[in-house]
């Protein structure tokens, strides 16, 4: 008869430590001591598991600095994320977040990073970090009451600009998107519109204004049957009277583009770089390709002059073929092209797909409209007022993908949709707080070139632990790994 410590694999790389009791091959008992993490829990672990064996031989355990004798008993009372909070909270002060001297609010955002919840249980979350200064339900809902009535949003904004540089600030991009409530009624706030998420519920529309590398300058929120094209101009407005810049040039999809919205842009001294639609092949490049018959060049540019019809204004129109573009383009015509037929063959009265056309009651392909789709494949066009080199114009425009990319992070990561929230006031803080948070996140991810998701399970893992030894207390600090160290530098 006989025990031994035995080490086996658990959920997610973890490693489960026992005592087995055997007789001869019969396993007689088994006294579970932990599941570890990390290196450092590990270790602890197995400690306490010699501690608990009954040998002959005395052994020594050292931890911590402390010298402990083996029939002290050894109590692992908890573990909590203080690394990772740490880190958090540095970043919050470096981006001067701390200059709003409110730690609840702190500790709010960082608890928005580290994993999303309701008010309730942010409290949770919040207890388990050991935190000095312990939050209530009623504290947070008192912090949101003095980020509206204090207007955080604006001190984070000035903050984040400041942090940018103007100079960085110029060119700004700008984008909307939706959330929605499962509400039965719509409100003077909550209104049924264009839902980005193809949803019938009342919504708001919230616009984030960003630097050309996704860093988050502004956010402001609007009715939900608020049009986009009238978001942009009061955005930029308050940007530029909070900068003082009158050079800005802001970038935006061909959703934003209408004559009058353009107008007003020119008309309050913007410059602007627009996605633009393309309804028929440009008139350049028909020319083009009739007088050299022959095929467009992978990225070739077209820089035209157009005139606007109702406003009689002329602007500086940029066309581009790109053969990856093209070949997308040419796909999703295919596609289109089996749905049409399939809806002639078996005569389907669901709504006309594309290139489906009526003739005297008759379907059939629209062999034009093919046509004229295939030619335009490729083609990307963009509006603007600055006369600068048409590269600078186009790859302007393509930063874009850094402002959705803003949006996925705070729908998904920070999971902004303010589900328990039902007055503008309480929205309107909890916007501000996912403000704050995603411009942590962004800071993060720029940095150490990981998604804030991987960036908080690295860190997570890295546990301090409480350790009662003979009745005292320790605290044991994590093994930081290289790697770890190294990312974690990054941030300085």
């Amino acid at each position: 008869m006989g025990k031994y410590i035995h080490q086996s694999k658990g959920y997610k790389g973890s490693i489960r430590v026992r005592i087995i009791n055997k007789d001869g091959r019969d396993v007689t008992g088994v006294e579970h001591i932990g599941v570890a993490h990390n290196a450092e829990e590990l270790k602890m672990f197995l400690a306490l598991a010699r501690e608990r064996l009954k040998d002959a031989r005395q052994q020594e355990f050292k931890f911590n600095e402390f010298a402990v004798e083996k029939e002290s008993e050894i109590i692992h009372r908890k573990s909590y994320s203080k690394y990772l909070y740490d880190t958090l909270s540095r970043v919050y002060d470096k981006l001067k977040l701390d200059e709003l001297r409110d730690e609840i609010f702190r500790q709010i955002v960082i608890a928005r990073i580290i994993k999303p919840s309701s008010k309730l249980e942010t409290v949770e979350i919040l207890k388990k970090l050991q935190l000095e200064y312990a939050v209530s339900n009623s504290s947070i809902w008192r912090c949101l009451r003095r980020a509206i009535k204090e207007s955080y949003r604006d001190e984070i904004s000035d903050r984040f600009i400041k942090f940018v540089g103007i100079r960085r600030a110029t060119l700004l991009l700008y984008d909307v998107t939706t959330l929605y409530f499962e509400i039965e009624k719509e409100d003077e706030y909550r209104k049924s519109g264009l839902s980005k998420e193809r949803r019938l519920d009342p919504q708001i529309v919230v616009g984030l204004l960003v630097d050309e590398n996704g860093f988050p300058l502004g956010i402001n929120s609007f009715e939900g049957n608020k049009a986009e094209t009238k978001t942009m101009l009061p955005v930029l407005k308050d940007f530029r009277e909070k900068c003082r810049v009158k050079d800005l040039t802001v970038v935006a999809d061909a959703a934003m583009m209408s004559e009058d919205n353009l107008g007003s842009l020119e008309k309050e001294g913007f410059k602007f770089i627009v996605g633009s639609r393309i309804a028929k092949t440009p008139y350049e490049i028909e020319e083009y390709r009739r007088a050299e018959n022959e095929q467009l060049i992978d990225g070739q540019i077209f820089d035209t002059q157009k005139k606007f019809k109702r406003k009689e204004s002329q602007r500086r129109v940029i066309y581009q073929y790109r053969q990856k573009r093209a070949e997308l383009d040419l796909r999703n015509i295919e596609k289109q092209i089996k749905k049409a037929t399939k809806a002639i063959e078996n005569n389907l009265l669901t709504r006309r797909p594309r290139f489906l056309k009526l003739s005297q009651a008759k379907k059939e392909l629209d062999y034009d409209l093919i046509k004229e789709a295939k030619l335009r494949a490729g083609i990307k066009g963009y509006v603007t007022n600055l006369d600068c080199d048409e590269k600078i114009i186009i790859d302007g425009y393509h930063n874009l993908f850094n402002v959705e990319k803003s949006f996925r992070m705070s729908k998904t990561d920070l999971r902004t949709r303010p589900i328990f929230h039902q007055t503008r006031d309480s929205i309107e803080a909890h916007l501000t707080i996912c403000f704050a948070a995603l411009g942590i996140c962004r800071y993060i991810q720029d940095k150490t070139k990981l998604s804030i998701k991987k960036f908080i399970n690295r860190l997570a893992e890295l546990q301090t632990a409480i350790i009662e030894i003979a009745g005292t207390k320790h605290i044991a600090r994590p093994e930081i790994d290289k790697e770890t160290l190294k990312i974690v530098n990054l941030l300085e």
